[in-house]
């Protein structure tokens, strides 16, 4: 018996909207009654951020303003999976993860904290096309790194284990990072137990592979996680430095630090 037959198309689409995204494609395939509700906007509105309609409208992105109107909360719902939305001011991007809808930040660098970032003789400021920034960040040199990008934990999912990742290239002409580990670290502001993980960033030449590529032409290392329970814990800082070292370090590219669900938890 076709459960559309029985109850109200309303009391259907809230029991839809009590599963996942993944449960809610899963049931459209059941039959056409099925699938006219799985796929409706009163479910998948469900499933997208409370805030996204302020969320999107503060987007950069071309044609963000009018995903809202032109597309279907289900249609809405994977544009954001799989295409970044630009925020405040295009320094940061949006994005959500597909199996659970949870959101998904990247701090770009003209969004973090880079010492020595204004310098033109330290870091240089250019536009790659495999960045979904306008500018990225390029080292020239320096002898201490220290990288940190802030992101309030009331903006993020709450019930979440996030962790933090920094995304960045090497250009061809490189140094430094292959002869020292930088110290990496994930704490709310105001409460640092100063734990850090230490790390190599060059892939070619950590014998660990810590760093993952991520298939858009950048490769990722992980910061540390954080668990954002009622998203009142203030701001979360993401750090990345070496200022133990007087080696030169030159030819990193970074393009920012991503906080996204780990593990889809």
């Amino acid at each position: 018996m076709d459960i559309t037959s029985v109850l109200p198309p309303e009391c259907v689409s809230h029991i839809v909207s009590l599963t996942s995204p993944r449960d809610a494609c899963r049931l459209s395939a059941v039959s056409p009654a099925i699938r006219s509700v799985a796929n409706s906007d009163a479910v998948w509105e469900k499933f997208l951020p409370s805030d996204y309609q302020l969320i999107l409208s503060d987007s950069v992105s071309p044609f963000s303003s009018s995903l809202l109107t032109s597309l279907s909360k289900k249609e809405l719902y994977f544009h954001l999976c799989h295409n970044p939305v630009l925020i405040n001011n295009g320094t940061m991007s949006f994005a959500l993860e597909k199996e659970s809808g949870k959101k998904i930040y990247m701090i770009g660098a003209r969004g973090i904290s880079i010492a020595w970032g204004d310098r033109p003789s330290y870091w240089i400021w250019i536009s790659l096309p495999e960045s979904r920034f306008p500018e990225v960040a390029e080292l020239k040199i320096v002898w201490w790194f220290d990288v940190k990008g802030r992101i309030e934990t009331n903006i993020l999912s709450s019930e979440t284990t996030y962790a933090a990742y920094l995304v960045f290239k090497f250009a061809e002409s490189r140094y430094g990072f292959e002869r020292r580990s930088v110290a990496l670290g994930v704490y709310v502001e105001g409460s640092d137990n100063e734990e850090r993980r230490r790390a190599v960033l060059d892939p070619l030449a950590s014998m660990q592979r810590l760093t993952q590529d991520r298939g858009d032409g950048w490769v990722e290392i992980e910061m540390g996680e954080f668990f954002n329970g009622s998203g009142d814990d203030g701001t979360l800082v993401c750090s990345v430095f070496d200022f133990h070292s007087l080696d030169t370090k030159h030819g990193i590219i970074i393009q920012g630090i991503e906080v996204r669900p780990k593990n889809n938890r």
